[in-house]
């Protein structure tokens, strides 16, 4: 199942609006960067843990 991690469900200083979406891993992987990266986190098995707990099941949107 594809798994969603939404930068809204997160505690954040900048209002970061940011969603990923995909595979479990990819999801992971993106998010874990994104976090690092743009929201100055430190790189840990920690934080890698902490957002695996937060990921969602993405809900197909249907037309």
């Amino acid at each position: 199942m594809r798994k969603v991690a939404d930068c809204r469900d997160f505690p954040s200083e900048m209002d970061c609006t940011l969603t990923i979406s995909g595979e479990e891993g990819e999801v992971l992987d993106a998010a874990v960067d994104h976090a690092v990266s743009v929201h100055g986190h430190t790189r840990s098995p920690e934080l890698r843990e902490q957002i695996r707990g937060m990921l969602k099941d993405d809900v197909p949107q249907h037309a």
